[in-house]
Formats: C-alpha cells, structure tokens, sequence
C-alpha cells in the first residue's frame, strides 16, 4: 500500500491525493511537515519537500513524477488521454500551473496567507510575471467542462489544488484576484469539479486541518 506524505493544507499534497481518490488507489496518510531535517525525510525527499509517496519499491518525491508513477502504476482509470500528443497537451498544462503560475504567486503566500511582509519589490516582480504567466495559462486551459477538455485528466488534480490559492493570494496582495480579472473564472470550474466525492473529500480534510482546536 501506498503512504502519501504531507499535509492536507498543500496544494500539491492535494493534487496528488486527489489523484489516488479519483483513481480508488488503497492508500494511508502520513503527517510531514514541510522542511524537516531528519534523515526520515531526507531520505525520501531530498530537499524536505512535501508531498512524498512510500511504495513499496521505495520513496518517491516531487507532485509530477508521483502523479506519472501512479499513472503507470494504476492505469485504470485512465487519467490521461491514450494519444501520445493529447497527453503530451494534458502534462504541458501541468507544467504550466505548476511552474509559471503557482511557483509565481508562491512568492506572496508569506503575506497573503501566513501574517508575514512581503516587500513592494517582491510584489511588483510577482505581479509583472503574473501579467504574463496568466494569459498564457489562459490560452492552454479548456474548461471544456475540465481543465484540459472534455475528460478529467491530471491537469484538474493540479487545477483544482492551485488555481484557487493563487486567486486569494493575489486578492489578498493586490486587492483583486488576477486570474478573475484577466478572465479565468475558475469560481465555476471549481464548483463544477467540487461536486465530485474526490474533491469534496478533499476540501473536508483540508477545512479539518485548518480548524483550531
């Protein structure tokens, strides 16, 4: 059995756990914490990232190889299309989320979510590569009525976890949410993909999380 490792107030935690659930692979949960130091961890996941899975050929780490892993490893239900250039677009759209869009807008996350201060300088740079990072993100999501089509593919378990993050990051930073403003209306994607028993499975154990005791 696989051990999905982090928290369930990660996005990419989520991204991979909304994987397994949509794909009904056995799984257990295990609480890390991000940045660790024990040999545990670093063992698993080098740079003390989460999430990081255990198999039982051994650990793996980073959201995209584990998400390629569980692809070929459970393939039923299929999460990314049988034609090589259509899953090609599907992964091209993972990198896109991940890498130009939420790897951006993390630089804010101090600020917006954790009570910190991020400088003017860091909030110009993150807002100047969001102007571009966001429409081209735009020209590559379908919403069609999934993020990369007509089918749920890999690209909704990296959407679903990070859109809206990024969207309250940028409201809370720059007073508007830039995905909205620049005509990503995630809201109703969200909606539609929240009525799914993965998602909300999802959102419970986040909101669980996050409540204090």
């Amino acid at each position: 059995m696989l051990t999905l490792c982090g928290f369930p107030v990660s996005n990419y935690y989520n991204k991979v756990k909304l994987a397994l659930l949509e794909k009904n692979v056995p799984f257990v949960e295990e609480n890390v914490k991000t940045g660790l130091t024990d040999e545990a961890v670093l063992s698993a996941s080098p740079l003390a990232k989460i999430p990081f899975i255990r198999t039982p050929q051994g650990n793996l780490c980073e959201s995209e190889a584990i998400l390629e892993y569980i692809e070929a490893a459970y393939p039923n239900p299929p999460l990314l299309p049988p034609d090589p250039f259509a899953a090609a677009k599907v992964r091209e759209l993972c990198i896109y989320i991940d890498l130009h869009l939420e790897l951006v807008a993390r630089d804010l996350y101090y600020q917006a979510f954790f009570g910190g201060t991020v400088s003017e300088g860091t909030q110009a740079r993150v807002r100047k590569q969001l102007d571009k990072s966001i429409p081209a993100v735009k020209r590559l999501l379908k919403f069609g009525p999934y993020a990369a089509g007509d089918t749920f593919t890999l690209a909704d378990c990296a959407a679903f976890a990070s859109l809206p993050v990024v969207g309250m990051a940028t409201k809370a930073i720059y007073g508007e949410d830039l995905l909205l403003a620049a005509g990503v209306d995630y809201k109703a994607y969200m909606k539609f993909i929240g009525e799914r028993p993965s998602a909300q499975r999802i959102m419970a154990d986040r909101k669980a999380a996050t409540v204090k005791p």
